[in-house]
């Protein structure tokens, strides 16, 4: 069985769950980008790929956040939450400034253009977007918009540029996702690894 990783912290945290289950090791080789033990091939890819992976059956199932799922719309089955990464989707904007929400049209600053785009929607507010990729609380800070839509965790990053959270959009955490047709070809074995998960979560709750 084939098997996607985000790289970083989420990914050690869920092969110590197969660690648990297996009572073996499994961890990736210095910058190994794959390795294989008991019957299972782990790949180490962006946080952003891993649905893609599974989505084209280059993997079977994967570990990825809600938020990333929603963004790319991804067309996986989604089999548990795993409650790791916990962190919240939020438009977020200069402390104590709410003078966007009196505006006609607002300017947005993301790199999850479509939770922005669909958020604002939804509440019947114009809004134009603007994509980034990194360092988005400048955005505010220097006119290019005004407000943000990101990731949020413990807030950190948004106090020290003097922003605030102004309104959640989502909550998300680490969910195992499964590719349809390997989810039809391979359904006992992923079955029975989800069960083996979900035993690890119950012993951990004891």
């Amino acid at each position: 069985m084939k098997i996607a990783l985000p790289k970083g912290r989420i990914a050690e945290e869920v092969l110590e769950i197969f660690e648990q289950i297996f009572n073996e090791k499994f961890e990736f080789e210095s910058r190994k980008l794959v390795f294989e033990k008991s019957g299972f091939k782990f790949m180490n890819v962006r946080n952003w790929d891993v649905a893609t992976y599974v989505e084209k059956q280059a993997a079977d199932i994967g570990v990825v956040g809600f938020d990333v799922i929603t963004e790319l719309n991804s067309d996986v089955l989604e089999l548990f939450d795993l409650g790791l990464g916990k962190c919240r989707v939020s438009v977020a904007g200069i402390k104590g400034d709410d003078s966007y929400k009196n505006k006609t049209q607002i300017v947005v600053a993301t790199k999850l253009v479509n939770i922005a785009k669909n958020y604002f929607n939804q509440k019947g507010i114009p809004a134009k977007i603007i994509k980034l990729n990194g360092s988005i609380e400048l955005a505010p800070l220097v006119g290019l918009s005004d407000v943000i839509v990101d990731i949020v965790q413990t807030g950190g990053t948004l106090r020290e540029n003097g922003m605030e959270e102004k309104e959640v959009i989502m909550y998300s955490s680490a969910r195992l996702i499964a590719n349809k047709n390997s989810f039809i070809e391979k359904k006992k074995e992923i079955l029975d690894l989800l069960d083996r998960i979900k035993e690890v979560y119950k012993t951990r709750k004891k």
